[in-house]
């Protein structure tokens, strides 16, 4: 047995997680035995060879997004942004065999249905697609033509589950070699596809042209930045592409005027890219933004931020980011009954709601939904004794799922799964399952899949009993049992990814005798969770995970600290939370600060700006329930320092939420029927 709190994940076997990882999915590409008299094997910067020497073409537009630039392409010119094959493809005219293609792209979100091409290779006297990359708002397809059928045969492969349109950047490398095609997003785990037709071991691209975002005409055409665009012939470039921890934007070749520090101007020429050039900046009140509006630009003087309309949204460029200066309270939220936890979610098309998790039976927990910016009360749900809610979407259906802690009237301990009903605009329940004193719902997603799981508190007065992951069947449209997992009087789960790799966290609170007991970290391997590392903790009640910058951080809330085989401390109470920060040299997560806390329940991360937040839920001090609740800022070297202190009463839940009206933090109590929601003043 590993000793406590050590990481048992070892280094040789952390190498063969690694090695195993690429050995499933993305070792299987060969040497290229009949491309290395061609191109001898180096990468082909597709992008870098449509932009022109010192400048761009017609149809090209450098724009920055989230601290990276990317080409954003015309639609108008579709030919405009072409160039012969035979300029990559200098010593043959056959496409590689086995290759990679490597795509850094920040898609925009876009009306569902709708295909768009990041690249196609085509025959000029062909409507035929001879190689090509197009996305849809969840898959992606690869496509290419098969000479060897009769006639020629335009082939397709389709990866589903595929999620780009967030306006966010993601690193794609499709590799391909005969029937085997892999892709891996921002270096996760390779989505693999064996298909019938293999992809042509001599393809002819004579007389070809590669196409930027198009397909030789205006439909279709790519509305997103594209930031890189390489094919990199007779290799997996998988293992040369995730070898940091800036999975979304590797780079293998960037074309040099997206790269992050611009060419110098020859005899101090002025640069001329079209972000410095043929701007048409609007001043006032908030214009419309329509397709006629697009690649326009709005300054928003009271904000002094700068956007640019994408034809339907107004997207920050630029913008003095807010600093938070005080809390104030902005609703009394008057609640069925004390609020064990509350849960902040949206519904498209409808907005902001938040369901309250509330003690009493009846009249049960309630859903608010936020109206003239308050919450007001929209639907009420029997619950028995309820302790949290987590919503959660699995395709287009939307799910809440409730922690029951007691039996119903029938003596019958279940918690329930709710699905929300469009035709009645409300949740009805969908599904129960058998829970023990249910702490906590964790949602989650691996591989596609989607998974539910539960923290069972007890049984009776056994606290040592197992709690369950759910695996979704999407055959029986029901949650079935996957997994189950021992704890002790377990609090809390969280689920969250590093790379490639998934985790689950739970907090165990207490094992009958004392709350100086391990909570556990672990990690999905082969189809499970395994035991990746334990951390000693005190009544846990709550781990909070979240990053700063490429930093990876894990707050645990401890509540109390007792033993029944020690002599009781002066205050059970009073007693330190800690974050841990992962080590990737040591491959754990090491402690790297303690905060003074009272019977601490939840953490909640949150951003004003460019500056980071903790806020604790403490909810007893040995004393009295009216405790301070704190906010800590992230100092940097001196960690989170105490910045704001918030009057509560037993409190149990925090939960961080934008509007259009502002920032707001909403807190639940569990010894009064009044939540209250509290605006972050900001200068």
């Amino acid at each position: 047995m590993d000793p406590p709190g050590q990481a048992p994940m070892s280094a040789p076997l952390l190498l063969w997680v690694v090695l195993l990882r690429w050995a499933s999915g993305g070792g299987f590409i060969r040497a290229g035995r009949t491309w290395q008299h061609c191109t001898d094997l180096r990468p082909l910067d597709v992008l870098s060879e449509a932009v022109p020497a010192g400048g761009l073409a017609r149809g090209m537009r450098v724009l920055q997004a989230q601290g990276l630039r990317g080409l954003q392409l015309s639609a108008s010119r579709p030919r405009a942004l072409a160039f012969p094959a035979s300029r990559l493809f200098i010593h043959c005219d056959r496409f590689p065999e086995e290759f990679s293609i490597i795509v850094t792209l920040r898609a925009l979100r876009r009306p569902a249905k709708r295909n768009e091409y990041i690249f196609t290779l085509m025959v000029e006297e062909s409507p035929g697609v001879l190689v090509g990359l197009r996305y849809a708002p969840d898959k992606l397809h690869f496509l290419f033509w098969s000479p060897e059928r009769a006639g020629g045969w335009q082939s397709r492969v389709t990866f589903p589950n595929v999620s780009l349109s967030d306006s966010r950047w993601h690193t794609l490398v499709l590799a391909v070699s005969g029937q085997s095609f892999s892709l891996t997003v921002d270096c996760s785990v390779p989505k693999d596809v064996v298909v019938e037709t293999p992809f042509p071991a001599s393809l002819s691209v004579r007389r070809a042209s590669f196409y930027l975002g198009n397909r030789r005409r205006r439909k279709g055409v790519f509305t997103g930045l594209l930031r890189q665009l390489v094919l990199l012939p007779g290799a997996d470039a998988t293992p040369r592409m995730c070898h940091g921890l800036n999975f979304k934007v590797a780079a293998l070749s960037v074309p040099s005027v997206l790269q992050d520090v611009p060419a110098k101007a020859v005899s101090n020429e002025v640069l001329k890219y079209p972000y410095e050039t043929d701007m048409k900046v609007t001043l006032g009140a908030r214009p419309r933004c329509s397709k006629q509006e697009k690649a326009q630009f709005w300054f928003n003087a009271s904000r002094r931020g700068l956007y640019l309309c994408n034809g339907s949204t107004w997207l920050s460029m630029l913008e003095v980011q807010p600093r938070l200066d005080y809390v104030e309270e902005h609703q009394k939220l008057v609640t069925n009954s004390e609020t064990m936890g509350v849960e902040v979610f949206s519904i498209p098309r409808l907005g902001l709601f938040a369901a309250t998790a509330n003690r009493l039976t009846p009249p049960g927990s309630a859903i608010y939904r936020w109206t003239d910016g308050k919450f007001v009360h929209y639907q009420n749900i029997p619950t028995h004794q309820a302790q949290s809610w987590k919503y959660f979407t699995i395709g287009k259906k939307i799910f809440l799922a409730v922690a029951n802690f007691e039996q119903n009237e029938r003596g019958q301990e279940f918690s329930v799964i709710f699905k929300w009903s469009r035709r009645k605009a409300k949740f009805l329940a969908y599904q129960r399952i058998s829970t023990h004193s249910a702490r906590d719902w964790e949602a989650f997603v691996i591989q596609g899949e989607a998974f539910l799981a539960v923290v069972n508190h007890r049984e009776g007065n056994n606290h040592n009993i197992d709690s369950v992951i759910y695996r979704w069947n999407p055959r029986t449209g029901l949650f079935e049992t996957n997994q189950t997992i021992p704890t002790s009087g377990a609090y809390d789960w969280e689920f969250f990814t590093i790379g490639p790799y998934s985790f689950l966290a739970v907090a165990n609170t207490f094992n009958g005798t004392s709350t100086r007991i391990y909570s556990h970290i672990y990690i999905w391997l082969r189809g499970s969770f395994q035991l990746f590392q334990s951390i000693l903790t005190f009544g846990a009640a709550d781990w909070e995970v979240f990053h700063i910058g490429d930093r990876v951080f894990l707050a645990v809330a401890n509540s109390h600290s007792y033993d029944s085989g020690t002599p009781a401390p002066s205050n059970f109470y009073a007693i330190n939370s800690s974050i841990y920060e992962l080590n990737i040299t040591a491959q754990m997560f090491v402690k790297f600060q303690d905060l003074l806390t009272y019977s601490a329940l939840d953490w909640e991360f949150f951003s004003v700006g460019d500056d980071s937040f903790l806020v604790v839920a403490n909810s007893f001090d040995g004393l009295t329930f009216s405790v301070n609740s704190i906010i800590y800022r992230w100092q940097g070297y001196e960690g989170f320092v105490a910045a704001h202190q918030l009057p509560t009463v037993g409190c149990r839940d925090w939960e961080a939420f934008h509007t259009a009206e502002g920032s707001f933090l909403l807190y639940s109590s569990a010894k009064e029927p009044l939540s209250k929601v509290l605006k972050l003043k900001t200068t």
